[in-house]
């Protein structure tokens, strides 16, 4: 039986609410710069947040008088797992990623970049779209399979900086970016690209894709449909060919008009921006510090390396046993400020003890007067 007119229609909401756990173990970041650094490097990391959405704090303020530590402090409560700070100096602009709270910490020299408006400019018809950042982008490592120990940390952090993927269980509809590092083996670069993904019909010209994927074309200037056709058909054949490495059956229903299961699609990718150009400079162990892993311009002996460590073990007792002696300092305040709480309850007791015998006595004063003055008043009877 049908739904009867005029009746409301009740919305059935299929989709699943991920459990606290799992929103949990989804890394998040903070994406920042330090100093001053200018409008181009500003509008670099408000493309960068662009880029880690949706788990990145996208309106992040940043003070002058804002420190490391005073994000280190906020991080835990918003689940924060990494940094990425944008610094400049007079000859480089830098990128740290860092893993919260203890390390360890990439630096990286940026060569180059070009800001997703600069992108935008040199496309002929450039794609935006806000729903494309409702879900993480998919990480690709190429060419990271090198020798070096630096190799293995740096595709460890990044892939860590997102979601995990469940081929099983993740959605197409929901897959809508790329996110490419490239190493290049000739510069010792790293190339990193910022891609939309999109799906086309395959094996039809221009002119039929947009009519089975847009709205119908201005037909005016034409007298038969057929005219538009093949006119089209002429001017783009190279449209028509799709080469097997990019057309694939999808598995299920995807974003756009007509991307249904088992349909065959050409796969496009689009850059949407920014791109940068990075240099691995060094790795530490620690939030910005630390043992030096990996320095691509200084190689120390071993003795330099055990003086090193020596240092930092030194450096690491005393700041024990400074805490140890701040602890203790802090126990003994507390002890004094008791000591001294008590005293003043005992010598409020004591007041209270003193007041309550005073009153007694002249409470039996008060009832002696009040006996005298009753045995009195016969007395002055008897007289009369």
């Amino acid at each position: 039986m049908g739904r009867s007119r005029g009746a409301r229609r009740r919305k059935h909401r299929t989709h699943v609410v991920p459990k606290e756990e799992e929103i949990n173990k989804i890394p998040k970041s903070f994406v920042m710069r330090s100093g001053l650094v200018g409008h181009s490097v500003s509008a670099l990391v408000r493309d960068v947040r662009r880029i880690m959405e949706p788990h990145t704090a996208t309106h992040l303020k940043e003070r002058k008088t804002n420190r490391l530590k005073d994000f280190l402090v906020v991080a835990p409560q918003l689940g924060v797992t990494h940094f990425m700070i944008f610094t400049r100096t007079e000859a480089n602009t830098n990128l740290r990623i860092c893993r919260v709270p203890r390390g360890p910490t990439l630096t990286f020299r940026v060569d180059e970049y070009s800001l997703a408006k600069d992108c935008r400019a040199l496309q002929k018809a450039p794609r935006t779209s806000d729903s494309d950042y409702l879900a993480s982008p998919l990480l690709v490592l190429n060419n990271f399979k090198q020798e070096g120990k630096q190799f293995k940390l740096m595709a460890a952090m990044l892939q860590n900086m997102f979601p995990a993927i469940d081929v099983q269980t993740m959605k197409l509809s929901q897959t809508r970016r790329v996110l490419l590092f490239n190493y290049n083996e000739e510069t010792g670069k790293i190339d990193m690209r910022h891609y939309s993904i999109g799906v086309k019909a395959t094996g039809v010209s221009k002119s039929i894709k947009r009519i089975v994927e847009m709205s119908l074309p201005d037909m005016s200037k034409y007298d038969d449909i057929s005219d538009y056709v093949m006119k089209e058909a002429i001017i783009s054949e190279s449209d028509v060919e799709d080469g097997p490495e990019s057309t694939v059956t999808l598995a299920q229903n995807m974003h756009g008009r007509n991307n249904r299961k088992n349909e065959q699609r050409a796969v496009r990718l689009q850059e949407i921006g920014p791109r940068l150009t990075l240099d691995l400079i060094k790795i530490e162990n620690g939030m910005c510090g630390g043992e030096v892993l990996y320095h691509k311009y200084v190689r120390k002996t071993e003795e330099q390396i055990k003086e090193n460590e020596e240092k930092r073990q030194k450096a690491k007792e005393a700041a024990a046993e400074r805490r140890k002696q701040q602890e203790a300092n802090v126990a003994l305040k507390k002890e004094q400020k008791e000591k001294v709480k008590s005293k003043d309850g005992e010598e409020d007791n004591e007041s209270d003890a003193d007041d309550g015998d005073v009153s007694e006595v002249g409470d039996e004063e008060d009832d002696d007067e009040e006996e005298d003055a009753s045995e009195a008043e016969p007395m002055s009877e008897d007289d009369e």
